[in-house]
């Protein structure tokens, strides 16, 4: 196991020999004992750091258990950790590492297999109180022991992909929220059991500062829910309801009215969706001019309004609804290779076309009369 590694003197010398010569940004190299330097051993903390801000995750980890100088220093240095690599033992390899890498404050536990358990989410908790960004994507194994542990010793996370976690309940995710009140990411996605209306009333009522939601495919999700959202996370700017098959009208409405700075906004396959939720987000442009036109003098209107909207298999909608919202908001394009406006399967809406279509219309008529 790495945290078992043994590395011989000989070893080390020419490996942080050469090291050295990348943290000095020569490549002609730099002797170890040019800058007064003779063995590994003599390396400052400052040097270590560095060199080791320039490894990969897997050889940091290995040079935390060359001796206790380094281990003190790199675990107390090292903010940052990625395990995906980690194909086999991940679980284990976490046991051994949360009580020494206390300062983390991002950890990406993304596995291809699912390995991880309750137990080492356990003591991420118990040691890793500064943690702010963590990963366990695609977790199978976790429960909602894993939710309860973080909910008490996470506090200050502002990042949490559960994405694929298929075992965690409303129940464990709403008591999640009532802790981590920090939560400005958060993705769902596929979390079937977690994401219901229960548990997003209570991400609305305490996490105020969330920016950016993935629902896709939690097809629990109702327009109870995602109204809570939009009264409670005005701040609200990415927001993926894709498959989230029973939202209606009501929710677009709600988002258009409250959540006046999203900018993406994912509607795939909610086939309830029609004509009213299309002009509602068309009219709160219109509706809050007067802030928009504040960020225009400041020279940022182009950064107001929908970016990013995914209206595939919405097959109620009609070309002069999807068109309004087009001629709204510019930044949306359906030209070739800008397509930020998403509407396949939806062939009755093949007229729709982005602002940067029609001025090149305009431009080849008169180009065309000109020549004639």
């Amino acid at each position: 196991m790495i945290g078992e590694t043994k590395v011989g003197n000989e070893d080390l010398n020419l490996c942080f020999e050469k090291l050295m010569m990348v943290a000095a940004g020569n490549s002609e190299g730099v002797k170890m004992n040019s800058v007064g330097i003779t063995e590994w051993k003599d390396i400052p903390v400052e040097l270590l750091l560095r060199i080791v801000s320039l490894l990969d995750d897997q050889t940091a980890i290995v040079a935390s258990s060359v001796c206790s100088g380094w281990r003190d220093a790199i675990c107390l240095g090292l903010t940052q950790l990625c395990l995906s690599w980690c194909r086999k033992n991940m679980n284990n390899l976490v046991l051994s590492l949360a009580p020494k890498f206390t300062r983390l404050q991002t950890l990406i536990l993304r596995q291809e297999n699912p390995q991880l358990e309750d137990n080492a989410v356990e003591s991420i908790s118990k040691f890793c109180h500064d943690l702010q960004d963590l990963d366990l994507s695609k977790s199978f194994k976790l429960s909602d022991r894993s939710l309860y542990a973080l909910a008490r010793g996470c506090p200050n996370l502002k990042k949490l992909n559960i994405s694929g976690c298929t075992s965690f309940s409303d129940e464990a995710l709403a008591y999640l929220t009532n802790f981590c009140r920090k939560l400005k990411i958060l993705n769902l996605c596929g979390c079937v059991k977690a994401a219901t209306d229960h548990a997003l009333q209570a991400i609305g009522r305490n996490c105020n500062m969330l920016q950016s939601l993935n629902l896709g495919w939690c097809d629990n999700v109702g327009d109870l829910g995602v109204m809570s959202l939009a009264y409670g996370c005005h701040d609200l700017r990415c927001l993926d309801l894709c498959g989230c098959v029973r939202i209606t009208d009501d929710s677009v409405i709600a988002l258009a009215n409250e959540c006046l700075h999203l900018r993406s906004l994912g509607l795939y396959y909610c086939r309830n969706i029609t004509d009213r939720a299309m002009y509602s987000l068309a009219h709160s442009r219109v509706k809050n001019k007067g802030s928009m036109w504040e960020s225009s003098m400041k020279g940022r209107y182009e950064d107001d309004g929908l970016k990013s909207l995914n209206i595939s298999q919405c097959t109620a909608l009609t070309p002069s609804a999807v068109q309004a919202l087009c001629d709204t908001f510019p930044a949306l394009h359906t030209c070739s290779g800008r397509h930020s406006l998403v509407m396949s399967g939806c062939l009755n809406l093949t007229s729709v076309h982005c602002a940067c279509a029609v001025q090149a219309h305009r431009t080849f008529n008169t180009i065309f009369h000109t020549a004639h």
